[in-house]
């Protein structure tokens, strides 16, 4: 049983820094895609980054490109998101999730991640 446990959530203002750290438990003998979605008040929940399981396939969504570098330690089982130059709009509930996937090309869609965090909260004020 996969199991997901974010942290490093909080409260900054804005050109402030956060790292999300992302906990994984029962993921061994296969490899996981894993990825990194948020989702502010009144909207959907939306993709932010996604890394393979080596680590060579990694895709960011456009608005957080150049600010938010994601990374993994598969020693540690542990998925990091790196954020700098926060903005007012980063502001939403972050989720880390993965599925099973062997190839280095991770899919972009929720309905394509089984295992979910509970989520930890950025607020980011100006």
């Amino acid at each position: 049983q996969v199991q997901l446990m974010e942290s490093g959530g909080g409260s900054v203002q804005a050109g402030g820094s956060l790292r999300l750290s992302c906990a994984a438990s029962g993921m061994t003998d296969r490899n996981y895609c894993m990825a990194w979605f948020r989702q502010a008040p009144g909207k959907e929940r939306e993709g932010v980054a996604v890394i393979s399981h080596g680590g060579d396939g990694i895709y960011y969504a456009d608005s957080v490109k150049g600010r938010f570098t994601i990374s993994r330690d598969n020693a540690k089982n542990t998925l990091y998101l790196q954020m700098i130059s926060l903005k007012p709009e980063d502001t939403a509930m972050y989720y880390c999730a993965a599925y099973d996937y062997p190839l280095r090309i991770c899919a972009w869609v929720t309905s394509a991640y089984p295992y979910w965090g509970q989520g930890t909260q950025v607020t980011v004020s100006s």
